[in-house]
């Protein structure tokens, strides 16, 4: 069985995907400006964990191929991670690779 799927409409980035659901225009950018601040806060989430596990891996003077073993991962993942590419991981696989090395992460709500 094979299905065939169209997009009807497509966002384009610079314009607000509310108004296109049909939020009226005020409603549409409470909304763009409040999801933006929620991808802002979780890019920098992302941004300090991938940067303690890049100075893990520096401080420790790993290759890329030692460490990808020790985290579990490929040597592009760890690349990436060295590269500071935060878009090609979620927060949980941040997590992860930082507590196969011992790493403990504290979360605090405010």
């Amino acid at each position: 069985m094979s299905f065939e799927t169209k997009s009807m409409h497509i966002t384009s980035i610079h314009d607000n995907v509310f108004v296109d659901l049909g939020f009226e225009p005020e409603e549409a950018a409470v909304l763009k400006a409040r999801s933006q601040r929620v991808i802002a806060v979780k890019l920098a989430i992302k941004d300090s964990l991938i940067t303690e596990l890049a100075a893990w891996i520096e401080a420790n003077k790993f290759k890329q191929t030692e460490a990808a073993e020790i985290l579990g991962v490929t040597r592009q993942r760890v690349a990436d991670v060295v590269n500071k590419k935060t878009t090609k991981f979620t927060i949980d696989a941040l997590v992860g690779m930082l507590a196969r090395v011992g790493k403990h992460i504290k979360l605090s709500v405010h």
